[in-house]
């Protein structure tokens, strides 16, 4: 078990019933980076993962 694993295993318990858009989802990115600017990395990398779920296995590369 990873560490983050227990921040998101408290996401899914506490709004695993909602429903939200890719647009607040993607607002509440931006908030996040603004608030933990260090973080801006991984949250550009989580968000071009996210985008590209879609495409081939060799497009998921972020490095």
């Amino acid at each position: 078990m990873y560490f983050t694993d227990r921040g998101i295993e408290e996401l899914e318990k506490r709004r695993g019933e909602e429903e939200v858009s890719v647009a607040w989802l993607a607002e509440r990115l931006r908030t996040f980076v603004d608030l933990h600017p260090e973080f801006e990395i991984p949250v550009e990398r989580l968000a071009v993962y996210l985008a590209r779920l879609d495409d081939d296995d060799e497009d998921l590369d972020l490095d």
